[in-house]
């Protein structure tokens, strides 16, 4: 596999996450109960947009079709950011679990345009990685400005009645969740212990 087919794989899985965050991000944008919050999901909806506009604009150049590759890494954090919204939490805790969430779609987003710009820069493609700059700059931006945001919110959070989350009634996700956690941490306590 050659570095440009490296590159165009790379790019059409940005897009497919891309495209599916302009799917969930009014979502999260209606779900967000503090106003800030909100506001900023409408924004970086708009910002997302424009984004898949420029990864358009990549593939002509490369002469490519965008389409081709399912971001299954971000159907994951979609779904996470889902599984916030159903929460049995109110208040600022609710906000608190899109926080995360959202936190964590802008830094799988900032990863893969940082590796595609590597890539496409090695090649020499200034027009790609200018674009794909772009794109990154607003992801870094969007992902300080959440968590700006948070700040107030995560002190609204602590003000709160903490309750005991174990004595809630758990969802069948969360179960299944559970179930998958204690999975996860049964397969590597060996190589766990081999590093400590």
């Amino acid at each position: 596999m050659s570095l440009r087919s490296v590159l165009v794989d790379e790019l059409r899985d940005l897009y497919s996450a891309e495209n599916q965050l302009v799917k969930s991000l009014p979502k999260l944008a209606k779900g967000a109960i503090d106003p800030t919050l909100k506001e900023l999901f409408e924004t970086h909806l708009e910002e997302t947009k424009g984004q898949v506009i420029r990864l358009r604009q990549v593939f002509e150049h490369l002469g490519k079709k965008p389409t081709g590759e399912h971001c299954s890494g971000m159907e994951g954090i979609v779904e996470e950011g889902s599984d916030a919204l159903e929460k049995d939490e109110e208040g600022a805790a609710f906000d608190t679990c899109l926080i995360g969430a959202a936190l964590r779609t802008e830094h799988y987003e900032i990863a893969g345009y940082n590796a595609a710009i590597s890539i496409a820069d090695s090649l020499g493609e200034d027009e790609i990685v200018s674009l794909l700059k772009e794109n990154l700059a607003e992801e870094e931006a969007a992902a300080k400005k959440i968590t700006s945001a948070a700040q107030p919110i995560l002190e609204q959070a602590a003000e709160e009645p903490q309750d005991e989350d174990e004595k809630k009634p758990k969802s069948s996700h969360e179960k299944t969740s559970a179930r998958k956690s204690v999975q996860d941490e049964h397969a590597a306590a060996s190589s766990v212990r081999k590093a400590s």
